[in-house]
């Protein structure tokens, strides 16, 4: 089951964070560009969205210089169910 979303949260924040995750895989670090090839959401869009999660602590930066990204351990609590979207409120 997908966890709820926050109420600053829409789609593209799980998707994002979903897409780090990577199922059953091993978790990926990617740059927005690539993200966005690996969902249906524009360049731009997950840019915007990728530095919002990075603002809430879902994510951060996994090489700053080049723009790559990986879930943090708060990221990976809200996707497992044990960090609540009520705790992610401001």
């Amino acid at each position: 089951m997908r966890p709820p979303l926050a109420s600053w949260m829409t789609p593209v924040d799980r998707d994002i964070l979903e897409r780090l995750e990577n199922g059953d895989e091993d978790e990926l670090v990617l740059s927005p560009a690539l993200i966005a090839v690996n969902t249906d959401w524009g360049h731009q869009t997950i840019r915007e969205h990728v530095s919002i999660l990075r603002e809430h602590g879902l994510i951060e930066y996994h090489n700053k210089e080049r723009g790559i990204y990986r879930l943090s351990e708060l990221g990976r609590e809200y996707l497992t169910g044990d960090l609540h979207a009520d705790d992610l409120e401001e």
